[in-house]
């Protein structure tokens, strides 16, 4: 068996994710990282995108939607502010956030929150990307 690290993960309703992992791949603020154990310590945001926990043969795919990430070398504690399993993601009301969302963007109404917008957009197509699979 490969070296593992404890992976730990938390959402504001509790603990989502806990167990041995031998690397992680996810979204960042300065782009894709993977994680291997003995990793350099570093705390760094998350964003949006697919989060892949492998855990030896076995690989494990989630929608992770922005927080942040703490690395050690033996444990990476991701606190999320939304992760969810393929098989817990509505794709028809993923779907429906998306419309709306680009609705939204290409009406520029007066008052709109672009950036609001984009990340709404952004999430329905992380969503939508795992249940596409």
């Amino acid at each position: 068996m490969a070296e593992t690290m404890v992976l730990q993960i938390i959402k504001p309703d509790g603990e989502f994710y806990r167990g041995d992992v031998t690397m992680v791949e996810l979204n960042t603020a300065v782009g894709q990282l993977g994680i291997y154990p003995q990793h350099i310590p570093e705390t760094v945001a998350v964003a949006p995108g697919i989060l892949t926990i492998h855990m030896d043969a076995e690989i494990r795919k989630a929608a992770l939607l922005s927080g942040f990430m703490q690395v050690m070398p033996e444990q990476v504690t991701i606190l999320a502010e939304a992760a969810e399993w393929p098989e817990d993601i509505d794709g028809k009301r993923a779907n429906e956030a998306r419309l709306r969302a680009e609705k939204r963007l290409s009406e520029q109404a007066p008052g709109l929150d672009v950036a609001r917008a984009e990340a709404a957009l952004k999430r329905a197509l992380v969503r939508l990307s795992l249940t596409e699979k």
